[in-house]
């Protein structure tokens, strides 16, 4: 093949081309720190690159987003379940403090404001947020669980009513014990006009107040709310209990009009339920056998019935589901629409149905590659309506307390205006020993209270000390998720630099020797054009 001077010029132009386009490539390199400019220069680096940035960027939402998301709504529920903590040991040492039958309605006053402002404080502690969501509410972020003031200022604008569903069982029943008083109010002597057995006036023969102070136990379903909807006038009866398949309660007792029979013949109670405009009406009622059924009592929020009654209609396993209205709400009254399937009712109309199906409110965050991790903890896992409702229990025996406090300073007053050979004297101390009585009664029944309250307080403890394990639990498990992330973190971004970047030494050493080559190149390239056929003839 002959070779001429324009073959050689071309290739030696084509080298050089080259060698300027790899220094270029080389150039690049060092320029961008990768291997590739574009995916052509090598399709597997460039393949692979795309998996490995892929990763890198999943792996740095996890860890650095949404891990510490997680990580502070978690830090944020840990610090308000330990300041539940500490308002739940509180309140349980000033049940033990209180549990002393020997103190006066003033010592009890200023214990039951400290426990009433502590409870105010533990429900407080359920409203704390994480950038704007409230921890404990659930998928209802933008709702509290209790009613704040703001809140109670607009529904006296716009009233707002619920009715709530409210599931109970026979778990559910409690006794509250209650002293009848009415003797001392009533009496039973000649100060007002009671005959007694002589057909004269004066102290009952063989009798005296003291036989007619009386502590009785009494049944009760508490709702989860005081205050509720009673009967308005011409209206319907606001309450209805059904049983676990949906049929009215018919409470049942034994028919005493026909020979016993084992078992007793049992028959319907003419009234199921008799609704009271105050509870101490009520009890008084059930303790004279003057309501044979269930006695509904809107103010306190209760159900109220004798022994023989629970002993005729409830059993082991019973469940049962109350619906009531509730339209009167007080700022720190906990929100229905976080327990209860009910029904909102506002002033146009307008009616908004919640938790008609009954569904986990869980949160889970995506904090790995095909792994969640749950961050609230729900607020019936902490937060019961018992703390409240145990407050009103309180403040009923407190009311008690200094009622035949005051009865007995009333009494005492009386007597020293009277001679003590009077009759008068002898019948107000014959009442002085039925109040005494009645104030042994009492105090005997608030320590049992506390004492018993003690025993809540615990429970109510235990169940934020669950809270706060399970809390701690998703805590740890997420610090090794976020270890692992890290570590996973490092490797993929190895892993991307092994495989788009450079060694720079051994780049630099090439552009170095690709300049070099470049240079020589030129040189020879010259010489060569220097000579041409001409030189030759």
């Amino acid at each position: 093949m002959r070779m001429t001077n324009k073959i050689m010029r071309n290739n030696s132009l084509y080298n050089i081309n080259q060698n300027k386009i790899l220094e270029d490539k080389l150039t690049n390199q060092m320029t961008n720190q990768s291997k590739i400019v574009r995916p052509s220069d090598d399709p597997v680096v460039a393949i692979r690159a795309l998996r490995l940035r892929s990763n890198v960027n999943s792996v740095t939402q996890y860890h650095d987003k949404n891990a510490a998301d997680a990580d502070q709504w978690l830090t944020v529920t840990a610090d308000a379940l330990n300041t539940i903590d500490e308002v739940l040991k509180d309140l349980y040492s000033k049940a033990t403090g209180a549990a002393n039958k020997y103190l006066t309605s003033e010592d009890l006053s200023i214990i039951l404001e400290q426990m009433k402002s502590l409870t105010k404080e533990f429900y407080a502690s359920g409203n704390v947020d994480y950038a704007g969501r409230y921890v404990f509410s659930g998928f209802r972020t933008d709702t509290a669980i209790t009613f704040s003031a703001e809140d109670i200022a607009q529904m006296e604008k716009h009233p707002v009513s619920y009715e709530i569903k409210e599931n109970i069982g026979f778990a559910n029943i409690s006794t509250i014990s209650y002293t009848d008083l009415s003797v001392l109010a009533d009496g039973r002597n000649s100060l007002n006009g009671v005959t007694n057995g002589n057909g004269g006036t004066g102290p009952l023969p063989d009798e005296s107040y003291e036989q007619y102070v009386t502590n009785n136990t009494l049944y009760r379903f508490r709702l989860s709310y005081d205050d509720v909807d009673a009967t308005a006038a011409g209206g319907t009866f606001p309450l209805q209990m059904t049983d676990k398949d949906g049929n009215p309660i018919q409470l049942m007792k034994e028919d005493t009009t026909v020979p016993p029979t084992t078992p007793p013949t049992m028959v319907p109670i003419g009234q199921t339920f008799t609704e009271y405009a105050d509870a101490e009406t009520a009890y008084k009622d059930i303790v004279d056998g003057k309501c044979e059924g269930i006695a509904y009592i809107p103010s306190t929020g209760e159900l109220v019935f004798s022994e023989q009654v629970y002993k005729d209609n409830f059993k082991e396993g019973d469940d049962f589901q109350v619906t009531y209205n509730k339209s009167n709400w007080v700022e720190g009254d906990i929100n229905p629409v976080h327990y209860f399937p009910c029904v909102e009712t506002k002033d146009d109309g307008k009616k908004i149905a919640y938790n008609t199906v009954k569904a986990d409110q869980d949160i889970y965050y995506d904090v790995g590659f095909n792994q969640k991790i749950q961050v609230n903890t729900v607020t019936d896992e902490v937060f019961t309506h018992n703390v409240q409702r145990d407050m009103d229990d309180f403040q009923h025996c407190l009311n008690q307390l200094k009622a035949i406090e005051t009865k007995k300073s009333d009494i005492e007053a009386k007597m020293k205006d009277l001679p003590e050979d009077s009759q008068a004297y002898k019948d107000l101390a014959e009442q002085l020993k039925g109040a005494e009585k009645a104030d042994t009664y009492i105090r005997e029944n608030i320590q049992k209270k506390f004492e018993n309250q003690i025993t809540k307080y615990q429970k109510y403890r235990d169940d934020n000390d669950l809270a706060i394990t399970n809390n701690a639990t998703r805590g740890s498990r997420l610090d090794l998720i976020t270890e692992r992330l890290c570590s996973q973190k490092a490797t993929f971004k190895e892993l991307q630099t092994d495989n788009e970047g450079i060694d720079i030494t051994q780049v630099a050493v090439e552009l170095s020797s690709s300049e070099l080559t470049y240079q020589a190149a030129l040189m020879a390239t010259g010489k060569i054009m220097q000579t041409n056929l001409m030189n030759y003839i």
